[in-house]
């Protein structure tokens, strides 16, 4: 459980409205929690939303999830197309590996 935010908007806040430091420091204790609970990390669903799984998606289904999207934006799978489209489907293999990647970083925490 992290605690310094807690503690940093404690004392900021305790600094910062003098006329009432208890006043301010309540108020950087709940700011502080909400940096530390990551409330304010607004793009953190995006992995699971680019393979169209929820947080609560097990190991498994975000397994599935990949190689059925793989298997569809493939970059081979375009080989004899136009140009454009196997950018195309370059860019969002790309955008799909990235995203499981960070999907498998978050879980090994």
């Amino acid at each position: 459980m992290r605690w310094y935010g807690k503690l940093l908007g404690f004392i900021a806040g305790a600094l910062l409205f003098r006329p009432n430091p208890l006043f301010g420091a309540v108020i950087g204790l709940l700011l502080g929690h909400a940096f530390d609970s990551d409330w304010f990390r607004l793009g953190k669903d995006l992995p699971y939303r680019e393979l169209g799984v929820t947080r609560d998606a097990t190991d498994a289904e975000i397994d599935l999830a990949y190689r059925r999207l793989m298997s569809q934006y493939h970059p081979d799978k375009v080989a004899g197309a136009a140009p454009e489209l196997r950018a195309q489907a370059e860019k969002k293999a790309r955008q799909i590996n990235a995203a499981y990647d960070r999907i498998k970083t978050l879980r090994k925490r």
